[in-house]
């Protein structure tokens, strides 16, 4: 088992696991846990964990870790529980609150170690340098970025994400589509030169993130479906894990953009599901952003197996959100905002604090105006 060997490798003694009550009693983790426990005697579980975690639940997490004196965290779970993990590692070395990290490149250096082991193929926390909580005053949620919030080692077993119910395996596999589909259909990096790069949170799209980025699409167009409708599909989990890592190594690099930008806030106010928001809001938001990237996502629809539609790239990419469109139908996405429990009255609201994340306007790959953001939420709505 690597987990034992990799604590030890990083000097941990007294490690604190960050789960959720469903996921620490799944037959797979209890026995790692056993084993855990056999190796680090002063090993112990937070399994406070929640969906879409308040800023609250990290301050529990943080509360328990310092109790124990944890000297290292291994985050065990969906992108929730490893975002609070990341957090945590941040409190318990530098101090403060989770308050205190919001924002981008704010963290002043290494954090605890940090295992993150995924239970679901989505989020790609296990090798982002983000992390989100819930501000539940505020009603968005929050980002903290750093490169020091990436965990020292991810351990990807595709077994952890077998007994993912369909809607969860759903939800996180088209919040992959999402990373990948907006690394690769952001900004170029020559185009990000008025952006101060010591103020970049992420680069723009580069050849590096488009071949893995690539590559992940292709995996959620061939693999999604069958994890969802056949969970014992050992060969779709594995290519779906695989998806999710490639799509976060991606998009913490040339970074999401306005479908994550309006997501935030509808999360915070109607508290879907991260994932279910972004699939919604997507295809939409390509529609947006077509004219000034139709070249990568004509890309996109040959990645998601789309034949070419005669020699327009603006057909070809017409193409692209019509494939989007039907994976998302095909596995269960809800495709109006009205049906999340947004108000219609909220939509200026949602608009107006999307608007306000630079770092998230800054790669997309057309510059919205505030309007431009009512318009796509009304078409949504």
């Amino acid at each position: 088992m690597l987990l034992p060997d990799e604590l030890q490798r990083l000097n941990v003694a007294q490690p604190l696991v960050i789960a959720d009550r469903t996921i620490a009693n799944l037959p797979q983790v209890l026995e790692l846990l056993r084993a855990l426990k056999h190796a680090f005697p002063r090993a112990h579980v937070f399994d406070g964990c929640v969906p879409e975690p308040p800023i609250e639940t990290a301050l529990d997490a943080i509360t328990f870790g310092r109790r124990i004196a944890a000297d290292g965290v291994v985050a065990i779970g969906g992108g929730s529980n490893l975002d609070v993990g990341k957090i945590t590692a941040t409190v318990l070395r530098h101090g403060g609150s989770p308050r205190d990290y919001f924002g981008f490149d704010v963290v002043p250096g290494p954090i605890l170690p940090l295992i993150a082991m995924p239970t679901t193929a989505g989020t790609g926390s296990e090798v982002s340098h983000a992390a989100v909580l819930t501000d539940s005053i505020a009603e968005t949620k929050v980002s903290t970025l750093s490169r020091w919030l990436r965990p020292n080692v991810a351990i990807v077993d595709p077994a952890l994400t077998d007994s993912c119910p369909p809607t969860v395996t759903a939800h996180s596999g088209i919040d992959t589509l999402v990373h990948a589909i907006e690394a690769v259909t952001n900004r170029d990096f020559s185009e990000m030169t008025e952006v101060d790069p010591q103020a970049r949170a992420y680069e723009g799209s580069y050849p590096l993130t488009q071949l893995i980025g690539g590559e992940a699409i292709r995996l959620v167009g061939r693999f999604l479906v069958r994890a969802y409708r056949q969970p014992n599909d050992s060969e779709a989990r594995d290519g779906m894990a695989l998806a999710a890592m490639l799509a976060g190594m991606a998009f913490s690099n040339s970074g999401v953009a306005l479908v994550h930008a309006l997501e935030y806030p509808i999360g915070g106010l109607t508290h879907c599901s991260h994932g279910e928001g972004n699939g919604l809001l997507l295809p939409h938001v390509m529609r947006f952003n077509l004219p000034e990237c139709t070249e990568s996502m004509a890309q996109v629809a040959s990645w998601l197996g789309c034949k070419p539609i005669g020699l327009s790239s603006v057909a070809t990419a017409d193409a692209a959100i019509a494939a989007v469109v039907e994976l998302t139908q095909a596995v269960g996405i809800r495709a109006r905002l009205s049906e999340l429990g947004l108000k219609r009255e909220r939509i200026p609201t949602v608009a107006h604090r999307a608007f306000q994340i630079k770092r998230l306007m800054d790669v997309n790959p057309r510059r919205p105006t505030e309007l431009d953001l009512v318009n796509i939420l009304e078409k949504a709505f």
